[in-house]
């Protein structure tokens, strides 16, 4: 009886938002991220610090490719709703390509795409099945991983974006957009959500139904990004007039 009732409170739901599942991994990633990132700047040094970041990164995005052979291992996998394509699990898959070369270009892209996507998935999460499935293991380690990636390169490695980076982050969305809409015509999926909205609550709630949320999100994916960019601003320009 026991064993039923904890897969009713856990495995068989979908993670609510402000539930304990939601807050507790948020929480503990801040506190490592904070350990991790002062231990890097204090006690290690330049190759150590980029060994620790790739060692992240490719921890990252060995969860992305288990967790795919696992749902192909138990045939539970469909190419229409299951690749690695929406644009969280794409980043947690090539983000070791970035630790290693550590390209001021890509850190430029990541950097907005983690703030204000990521971000998005790690305040309303999307995962239909709780504690202790595979599925919330991965969310979580992908998702706060991903930002732990971005601030770790920000505050070691001491990366900053400029304007030019906002839209250099625009043109980079933009091609991956085009691409899943051509995915999303060949499989009739739904990657990006650009032919719905995820299941779960979400920002795009507030932005109509399709597709008047794609149309909204157009035309604010700019100014989100220049918020996104202007504590860096504000901060180098402090700086400056020191």
């Amino acid at each position: 009886m026991s064993f039923i009732i904890y897969n009713a409170i856990f495995l068989f739901n979908r993670v609510a938002i402000g539930s304990f599942q939601h807050i507790l991994p948020i929480v503990l990633a801040i506190l490592f991220a904070i350990v991790f990132i002062r231990f890097a700047k204090r006690r290690l040094c330049k190759s150590q610090q980029n060994k620790a970041l790739h060692i992240l990164a490719s921890f990252i995005s060995f969860v992305v490719v288990m967790f795919h052979v696992h749902k192909m291992s138990i045939g539970d996998y469909n190419f229409s709703t299951d690749l690695p394509l929406y644009l969280c699990s794409l980043m947690g898959l090539l983000i070791p390509v970035f630790s290693y070369y550590r390209s001021y270009l890509v850190y430029e892209i990541l950097l907005f795409w983690v703030i204000g996507g990521t971000l998005q998935g790690v305040l309303t999460p999307d995962i239909a099945l709780g504690y202790p499935s595979f599925d919330y293991f991965r969310y979580w380690i992908v998702h706060l991983g991903l930002l732990v990636v971005v601030f770790y390169a920000t505050f070691v490695f001491n990366m900053r974006p400029t304007i030019k980076s906002v839209f250099k982050s625009v043109a980079g969305l933009l091609v991956y957009v085009i691409l899943m809409v051509a995915v999303n015509k060949l499989l009739n999926a739904n990657y990006f959500y650009l032919n719905a909205k995820p299941e779960s609550a979400s920002i795009l709630d507030y932005f109509g139904d399709w597709p008047w949320y794609i149309i909204v999100v157009i035309f604010i994916i700019i100014p989100f990004f220049l918020l996104i960019y202007m504590p860096f601003y504000i901060v180098e320009k402090t700086k400056a007039n020191k």
